[in-house]
This record gives structure tokens, sequence and C-alpha cells, in this order.
């Protein structure tokens, strides 16, 4: 009987053990499945996408054509005292309002159409902006203050973003307004921090102000900008993270570490870029054919931005950095007819971009699902000043240790009060992936409050508030009496008719 039950025995566990092996073994040998591809749309699907956006390139194309001439009839009637970028978004406000009442009588439904979008913007819009900067940079005052810039551009808008970040994750804990949790309240802190001081640097180059004053507010808003990016950037990586065995001291070294990658990486990469167009351009020597040699920059200007983003490094950085070593060692091996395009091309590209994004963050009012809270707004406007006074007032005490050209308490006063926002913060506020709706709406509207309130009022008021202060030089003093010009536009074309 033992003998009869044993081979049975044998034969079942050969049969487990078979079993096992076999599926051990197949799972060995399953191929890896292969990434999904991205859907494609066809048939009807793809020709309503293609009307949409057809229609969306129609309405961005004809809200740029109405700006334009609105600059035009600044410069034709000489209202040279109202800055471009005020009344664009003044304008886009007024856009706005109209395309809402024609939606209320249904008459048409543009709703689609003038929502911005934030990929639209950080692909196409935002990259020409930058690297004009980084193109046309003047490298003397740049260079001779980089210290000085690098500290409020880098350290001075990271104190901003702790201050703003943190003053909103406690005044939420003490229910004074919405909660948010601490890398929400970050990520909004870092975002909000993007200076964009378009209008104050038009009424600098009007009003002739202290060419030290000029730059530090300049050449910070151009490194902030990427920096502020990039600490958005480290909040968002945060949040995708499960960080809640993670203690604080390590998340915080995470965070460095991963803003010090996108920072020296990107700006390394772009650097490398730029020297390697220098060489290339050099050794190929396409200035007899200008058209190719125009077309090799172009694809130089957006190489880095493509690649900083599909490594996952910040584009904008990367951008920056490359326009500004294309600018010092490619652009004096271009032919003349090259150079003159480049410069062309640029300053005509940029300013089309940025009417568009002025344009488009005065539609936003009406354009965007709103969440109003007064407390957070006004909390949120007192956090910004201030943390913007924490960063401009004792690194320029600090830096005075250092410097020949001191920065007078003056000079601090109208670098505090020039911190204007713009579209980057919008941008990014509509970037960020928050949960639920309610938050990214709240943080949407709180930004396009205090963007319009740097824009409008502190960007209106600077003029006086400079005269007030007789920061202006004395011998402009007496010409600008006569004549102010705030038009960005009209000095442009004064600077390509002297470089033709």
């Amino acid at each position: 009987m033992a003998e009869e039950e044993f081979p049975n025995t044998t034969h079942s566990g050969f049969n487990v053990t078979l079993h096992t092996t076999l599926l051990v073994t197949t799972k060995l040998v399953l191929p890896t499945p292969a990434k999904p591809m991205l859907p494609v749309q066809t048939g009807e699907q793809a020709q309503q996408e293609e009307q949409s956006s057809g229609m969306t390139i129609f309405f961005s194309l004809l809200v740029l054509a109405i700006c334009i001439i609105l600059v035009h009839l600044l410069i034709r009637y000489k209202l040279h005292f109202l800055p471009e970028s005020v009344a664009v978004v003044s304008l886009g406000i007024l856009m706005g309002a109209v395309i809402k009442l024609i939606e209320f009588k249904k008459l048409a439904n543009w709703k689609e159409e003038e929502m911005f979008r934030p990929n639209m913007f950080f692909l196409l819009l935002l990259p020409p902006i930058i690297f004009e900067s980084g193109y046309s940079l003047h490298k003397g005052n740049f260079f001779q203050n980089i210290g000085s810039i690098t500290l409020f551009a880098v350290f001075g808008t990271a104190i901003s973003a702790f201050v703003v970040g943190g003053g909103i994750y406690f005044l939420g804990q003490a229910d004074v307004i919405s909660k948010l949790n601490m890398t929400d309240s970050f990520a909004f802190g870092s975002l909000i921090s993007a200076v964009d001081p378009v209008a104050t640097i038009a009424i600098f180059n009007a009003l002739h102000v202290d060419p030290v004053l000029n730059m530090l507010v300049f050449g910070e808003s151009i490194l902030n900008d990427a920096v502020s990016i990039v600490l958005t950037n480290t909040a968002e990586g945060l949040t995708r993270k499960n960080m809640s065995d993670v203690s604080g001291w390590q998340t915080f070294l995470q965070a460095l570490g991963y803003f010090l990658k996108m920072f020296f990486g990107s700006a390394a990469l772009g650097t490398l870029t730029g020297l390697i167009s220098a060489l290339v351009l050099k050794h190929i020597d396409l200035r007899k054919t200008p058209s190719l040699e125009f077309g090799m920059m172009i694809i130089f200007a957006y190489l880095p931005y493509g690649l900083a983003e599909g490594i996952s490094l910040s584009g904008i950085m990367a951008i920056l950095f490359s326009g500004i070593v294309m600018s010092h060692y490619t652009h004096h091996n271009l032919s003349p007819v090259t150079q003159i395009l480049m410069q062309q091309t640029l300053r005509t590209v940029a300013f089309l971009c940025e009417t568009c994004v002025f344009a488009f963050l005065g539609l936003s009012i009406f354009s965007f699902p709103h969440k109003f809270e007064i407390s957070f707004v006004i909390w949120c406007i007192v956090l910004v000043l201030f943390g913007r006074a924490v960063n401009i007032f004792p690194l320029s005490y600090l830096l005075n240790f250092f410097r020949d050209h001191k920065i007078t308490p003056k000079m601090m006063f109208i670098m505090w009060f020039s911190g204007l926002r713009g579209a980057i913060p919008y941008a990014l506020s509509l970037h960020l992936d928050l949960e639920p709706m309610e938050k990214r709406q709240l943080i949407g509207t709180t930004t396009i409050v205090i963007v319009l309130f740097t824009i409008l009022l502190l960007g209106g008021s600077t003029m006086p508030l400079i005269r007030l202060m007789d920061i202006e030089d004395a011998k402009a003093r007496r010409r600008n009496k006569k004549d102010v010009n705030l038009s960005k536009t009209e000095k442009m074309v004064s600077a390509s008719f002297m470089a033709w």
C-alpha cells in the first residue's frame, strides 16, 4: 500500500515542481513591454482638433495684431509716459471684458481660444525672450556686477521664496488663511518670487538713472526667472515623491541637491552649447552664405532648450547661458549681414512674445475660473513685499563691504520697489499639479491679482517715485522734463537704424 502511494506522491511533487519551473522560466523569458505609443488622432476627431488649433492660432494672431496697433498709436501720438507693458495688459483686460459680453449674449464662444496655455508659454513664448535677454546683454556692466547680481538672483530669490512660502504655511496652520502643505506653500513662494521689471527698466532707460542700478535690477531679473523656475520645479519634484517617511533635514538635502543639479547642470549645458556653436561656425565658415549661417544660429539658439528639457534640466537656464556665451564668442565670427539679421530677428520675436504674454495676462482675468479669498490675497501681497525687502536690504548692506560703487539707501529702495511680477508666475501657477482643483484656482487667482497689482500700481508709480527721490541723472533731468519716452519699441527702432 505504501508502495502504491509513493509513486503518486512522487508524481504529484514532480508536477508541482515542473509547473513552478515552467512558470518561473516563462516569467524570465517574457519580453519587456514596449513603451505605449502616444495616441494619434484620426478621422473626425483629428479634424476637430485641427480646427480648434487653427482657431487658437487665429485668435492669438488677432490679439497680437490689435496690440501692435495699440503700440503704434502710443508712438504716433507721443504717449511716451505710458509703458507699453502696462498699456498691453490694460488692453487685454478690455478685450477679455468684451469677449465675456459676447459670450454672455451667446453670439460666439471663445473660451478655449482665449485660455492661456502654460505649455505654449514655456515652449514657444518664453525661450525667445530669455535668449534675447542673454544675447543682447551689455556684457561690461553685467560682468562687472556679476557677484552682486548672482547674490540677489540666487540667494535673494531663495530668501524671498522661503519667506513667502513659510509665511503662507504658518498662517494656514494658524487658520488665518486657507491651509497649504509645506511643499505647496514653498512652490507658491518660489513662483511668485520671479520678478519681471519690464516697465521699470523702460523708466530707468528713459530717465537715465545710475547705470549700476539699471544693471542690478535688469541682471537680477534675467537670472531670477531661471532660478525661480528651478525652485518651483524642485518643490514639484518633492510633491511627486512620497516624503512621508523622510525627515525634514533629509528633505532639505534632497531639495538642495536637486536645485544644484538643475542650476549648475543647466548652466553648464548652455555654456557648452554656446562654445560648440562658436567652434562649429568658425570652422565651417558660412559667412559667404548668410542664409545658411543665420539658419545655423537659429538652430543653436533653441538647441539647448530642447536638450535640457529632454534630460530633465532647466531649459530656461540653459538657453540663458547659451545666449550670453554665443553673443560673446559666436557673434563676432558672423558675417555683418547675419549679425544684423540676428539682432533684428531676436528683438522682433522677443517683442512679439512679450506682447502676446502681457495681452493674455490681461485676458486671463475673464478666461480663468477664479477662487478669490480676500484674506489670502492681502497676506500674500504683504509677504511678497516683505520677502522682497528681506532679500534686497540685508544683501545690499552686505555687498557694500566689498563694492567700490556702493548701493545707496535710495537705490535699495528703488530695487525693492521695482520687484514687479509678470507672466512667469502666472504660467507657473497654471503649471502646478495641485489637488483639489479649488486649491489650484486659489493659487492662480491670487497670482493674477499680485501680478496686476505690481504691474499697474507699482510699475505706474515708479517714475514719480524716482523723481521724488532724485535718482535720475542731473543733466538728463532737465531734458526729461520736456520729453520722457517709455516706448521700448521706438528705442528698438532707433537702435536698428544705428545698426544699419
